[in-house]
Formats: C-alpha cells, structure tokens, sequence
C-alpha cells in the first residue's frame, strides 16, 4: 500500500507543481513574459484597415468585375498646385465610371476607394486580385511644367521601362506615392525583367493592351488624347501578375482646359462612357470563342 502511494505521489506531484506555477503566473506575471524575443514593429498605417471594398451590381458571380482605383487620396493628393487636387478629381472620375458601368448592367463594379483615404500602391492593385477582378482600371491627372502647352489623356499599360520619357517621369511620380516625406512605406521591386515574367503575366499584358487600344478607339473624336497610341511604363499599381490592367491619365491639371473638362459633370460623363464602352467591347470580345480553341 506504502509503495503504491509512494509510485502515485512520484507521478502526481510535477503534474501538480506545473499546475500552482501557471495559475500564479496567470494572476501575477507580468504580461507576455517568457516571450521577450518578438520584437514588435509598427509600420506606417493605411486608411483601409484590410477590408476589402463592396462589389456593386449583379448578384451573379459569374458576371465579370472591374476593379476602378481613384489615384492618390488621404495625405496624398497628387498633382495640382490650387485648390482642386488630383486625389479629387480622380474619385469624382472613378465613381462616374462606377454609375456609368452599373447602369448598362452585367458588369460587377468596386472602387479601391470610395472616400478621402490613403491606400499605398501594392493595396491598390492587391484589391483586385483578393477580389478576383477581371480588369483593373487606375485613374488619374497629370501635371507637367508652366508654359509646356501639355493636354489631352494618355493611356499606359505596363513594362520594364518607359516607352518614352514622359512615361519614365509618369511612373516615377506615381510610385513616389509610397513615400511620405521621404520614408518609403513599401518597398518595391526594381522593374519586371522581362525574362522571369510567366505565362499570366504575358497573357494579362496583352489584355491589358487590347483594353487601352479600345479606349483608344472609343475615345475618338469624344476625348481629347495627347497620345494617340498606347504608352507603357513601370507602374507600380500596374504589376498585378493576373490581372489586366490600365492606368488612364485624364489630363493635365495645371492647364486650365483640361481642368476645366476634369472638373465639370458634362466632361466626367463623356470619361465615363468612353471608358465604359471600351470595357463593355472588351468583355464582350472575351467572351467570343476564339477560332482554334
């Protein structure tokens, strides 16, 4: 009887001594301790919390959905040196084409934003790909030097490097959104070499070519272009491996026509059908079986 006593007391006791040592440090210990290797660091916040923004139009998830982001936003305002800003002008702009979208019907719609908020790049194009976008549409207004004369939008896809100059200082202006005050908020790959881009890759780039050709297009003679072909530069918000993607610049904000137009319901609207046919022309062609497959 003494022995099994002895052999249960041998077994019982750690057990027992563990238990006393938790439940003390449950109501004594100090919090975290014994987990002082983590180090915690605080990265400068966005305006989105992670949510993912509400899809807009048909229930039925087998209707294709456009992803439309308004540049800039938040802390940053983008182009214009008065009292109208880019990051105004470019929301104003991306609902447009949300109304205009979700009138003809069919096409699911979501902003990357729908108020005054700061998102950083790779948010921006993240979004349509959490979500599981067919197209990605990023707005926005440029600005150029006094006295240039510059007017007219240009529509960019994406590349290594620039198609011209312009396009390298477009895109180094708008990647410069992840800077606040020269502390970079995300850091960014150098451009995409050519060689390790994939089959999606290739394939979105060329939609998104064939999507910017439609603006084109469409834009004739209701648009004013400064470009009349399509442009390429490495934009960050473009770099969505999957997703087709096209980066409209709207105008010149620091020409008084181009703002003018940017600013007025009647030129918003003729932005908004423009681009809403292209993108209605170019689902439609997606959907027509392809000869040969």
């Amino acid at each position: 009887m003494q022995r099994a006593l002895f052999l249960v007391l041998i077994f019982i006791a750690p057990v027992a001594v563990f238990a006393g040592m938790v439940t003390v440090d449950r109501i004594y210990g100090a919090p975290g301790r014994g987990w002082d290797y983590v180090v915690t660091v605080l990265l400068p916040p966005t305006d989105n919390g992670g949510n993912l923004p509400q899809i807009l139009g048909p229930a039925d998830a087998s209707r294709p959905l456009v992803v439309i982001d308004a540049g800039h936003g938040g802390r940053d305002p983008g182009a214009g040196a008065g009292a109208v800003k880019e990051k105004q002008l470019t929301l104003a702009m991306a609902i447009a084409l949300r109304d205009e979208l979700l009138r003809g019907g069919g096409v699911r719609v979501a902003l990357t934003r729908d108020d005054d908020r700061f998102l950083v790049l790779s948010d921006r194009y993240n979004i349509a790909r959490r979500l599981g976008a067919d197209l990605f549409i990023s707005i926005h207004a440029d600005s150029t030097e006094t006295g240039t004369g510059a007017r007219g939008a240009t529509v960019y896809t994406l590349s290594d490097r620039g198609s011209n100059e312009t396009a390298e200082r477009m895109a180094a202006r708008e990647n410069a959104a992840d800077e606040v005050n020269g502390i970079r908020l995300e850091a960014q790959t150098d451009a995409v070499n050519a060689t390790l881009v994939d089959l999606s890759q290739r394939l979105a780039n060329s939609r998104s070519e064939e999507l910017a050709s439609l603006i084109l297009r469409e834009g004739e003679g209701r648009l004013p272009f400064r470009e009349r072909t399509g442009q390429s530069g490495a934009f960050v918000v473009l770099k969505s491996p999957d997703v087709p993607s096209v980066l409209f610049e709207s105008g010149y904000i620091n020409n008084p026509e181009d703002l003018a137009r940017l600013n007025s319901v009647a030129g918003r609207t003729a932005i908004a059908e423009v681009l809403g046919k292209a993108i209605r022309v170019y689902f439609a062609r997606q959907a027509v079986p392809q000869i040969g497959t």
